[in-house]
């Protein structure tokens, strides 16, 4: 992820892990400067999950210009690929209007493809595409062993969805998907000043946030949200049908689990998926990038805006 020179122009992340107050941060600065806050979290993406994703409500997008925020339907997945080229548009949309982009999410694939650009994969080839996706991840795991042994070891043997596409992958183009990877075009972080804010916040109060969201994911609006999912048909598989919540959800909709039951597993899923992006932005961004360590409820908010704003004027 590159910085750029200060001649270029300026662009704001706010990035971190789940519950962290991404979102409150970044509308803070929207409304400090004017900008617009861009959605960088591969859930909010989608219409159907305004409450599963803790989307900013209704109220907050009125105090601020918000972008790609539930703008696509369930049923049509968004790649990192296609998220980067609708940010690429919202970016120089804002610029356009002299006003302040804002990233905010904690999708480090979504960030990273739109910084550093996408690995120039050719179109796969839709009859291996069709059969490879016919398989279990079972079988498609054993294959992509035999085929891309170093692609099955990265990937966990239940990754069906990174398991199916090393497999295509090698198949349709005869090289790995590593060493496409390491060829990244398109990529905007040459292009602009780069302000970026890692939030990392004490474990205890960020797993603490998790347990409080899931609590108003499990509202009657969230039970809504997933019925609603669920009476549409979905594959199972789609990213909307996968986000966290959801599952957890269903499975109490359905009778599985009683509603402690899916509370508990709930708060266990979100703790884990928040632990694996702390991990992520602890380690994956620049060691340039500043992190906040301390929670915007005890004077992070201020320090955090004082941060950007001598990042953005420097």
């Amino acid at each position: 992820m590159n910085m750029a020179s200060s001649s270029r122009p300026r662009l704001a992340l706010i990035a971190g892990p789940t519950a962290s107050g991404k979102s409150a941060l970044a509308l803070a600065l929207a409304e400090r400067t004017g900008g617009t806050v861009i959605n960088a979290d591969s859930a909010q993406v989608y219409a159907d999950l305004r409450i599963i994703s803790a989307r900013p409500s209704p109220e907050e997008e009125q105090r601020a210009l918000h972008r790609l925020y539930g703008y696509r339907d369930g049923a049509l997945p968004c790649s990192a690929a296609d998220w980067a080229a609708d940010a690429k548009r919202e970016v120089a949309a804002a610029q356009a209007e002299e006003r302040l982009p804002i990233l905010a999410g904690g999708t480090g694939l979504y960030i990273r493809t739109l910084l550093d650009g996408i690995a120039p994969v050719p179109e796969i080839d839709p009859a291996i595409r069709a059969a490879v996706r016919s398989y279990s991840v079972a079988h498609n795991y054993a294959a992509l062993a035999q085929e891309d042994p170093p692609a099955a070891a990265r990937l966990g043997p239940s990754d069906a969805a990174r398991v199916a596409r090393a497999l295509e992958v090698i198949r349709s183009t005869g090289r790995p998907l590593a060493e496409w990877q390491e060829e990244r075009a398109g990529g905007l972080g040459g292009e602009v000043e780069l302000a970026p804010l890692i939030l990392l916040p004490p474990r205890d109060r960020l797993y603490a946030r998790c347990d409080d969201r899931f609590e108003k994911m499990m509202s009657k609006e969230g039970l809504d949200e997933v019925r609603s999912l669920l009476d549409r048909g979905l594959n199972p598989m789609l990213p909307v049908m996968r986000a966290i919540g959801v599952r957890e959800i269903a499975a109490f909709l359905r009778g599985e689990l009683s509603r402690e039951e899916a509370l508990a597993a709930g708060r266990t899923a979100t703790r884990q998926y928040a632990k694996r992006q702390y991990t992520w932005f602890s380690r994956q961004p620049p060691a340039g990038w500043p992190r906040l360590a301390e929670p915007l409820d005890c004077g992070g908010m201020a320090n955090g805006l004082a941060v950007l704003d001598a990042r953005l004027s420097g």
